[in-house]
C-alpha cells in the first residue's frame, strides 16, 4: 500500500488539483454556484487566501496560502468536498466500499498537493493554473474561461487580456503525470 506524505509548512502556499471521481462528469461548472458556496463556507470556517484558482468541467486547480501558524490543508478540503456532494442530489454510481463506509461518489478521495517552494514556482503555478481551461481545450485563451481568477490578475493589470492563447506555453508547474512528478 503506498504510504502518502503531506508536507505540512505553516503558513505555506500550496498548489492542488482535486479531481471528480467519475472524469466524464461537468458536475463543477454545472453546479458552480454550489462550488463557490462551499469554498465560502471553508474558509469562513478555517481562512485561508486564494492566490489563484480556475474550475474545470470535471476537476480544479487552485494555490491558495494558509495563515500563519496553521497547516491544516485536508480538513478545508473535506469541508469543501463534503460540502458540494451534500447539495448534489444522489445521481453517480458508487462502489459496494464507499455505500458501507457511507460515502458519496462525487470526488475522488485524494488529492494533488504541492508546496509552493519560491516566487519562481508560485508563478509557474499561478501561469498553468491560468492555462490550464486553455490546455484542456475549454477555451481559446485564458479570460475566455469564466471559472477562473485570471480575471482577477487581468483586471489589476497583472497579466494582459489575451495572456494565454491556444498554442503558447504557460509554465511548468501542474498535474503529476504531465511534468514527471
Amino acid at each position: 500500500m503506498p504510504n502518502y506524505r503531506r508536507v505540512r509548512v505553516p503558513g505555506g502556499t500550496y498548489f492542488f488539483t482535486v479531481n471528480l471521481l467519475e472524469r466524464h462528469r461537468r458536475l463543477l461548472v454545472e453546479h458552480i454556484d454550489v462550488l463557490r458556496l462551499a469554498f465560502a463556507e471553508a474558509r469562513a470556517a478555517r481562512p485561508f487566501f486564494v492566490v489563484a484558482a480556475v474550475v474545470l468541467p470535471d476537476h480544479l486547480h487552485c494555490v491558495w496560502t494558509l495563515p500563519p501558524g496553521d497547516a491544516d490543508n485536508a480538513t478545508r478540503w473535506r469541508h469543501i468536498k463534503t460540502a458540494f456532494a451534500r447539495a448534489l442530489p444522489p445521481a453517480e454510481r458508487r462502489s459496494p466500499r464507499r455505500v458501507a463506509k457511507g460515502e458519496r461518489g462525487v470526488w475522488q478521495r485524494r488529492y494533488w498537493e504541492h508546496l509552493i517552494r519560491d516566487e519562481r514556482d508560485l508563478a509557474a503555478h499561478v501561469d498553468y493554473v491560468h492555462f490550464n481551461p486553455v490546455k484542456h481545450g475549454h477555451a481559446a485563451c485564458a479570460a475566455a474561461w469564466p471559472y477562473s481568477s485570471v480575471h482577477r490578475y487581468v483586471a489589476r493589470g497583472d497579466l494582459a487580456a489575451d495572456w494565454g492563447v491556444a498554442g503558447e506555453a504557460a509554465g511548468d508547474g501542474g498535474e503529476r503525470g504531465a511534468h514527471g512528478r
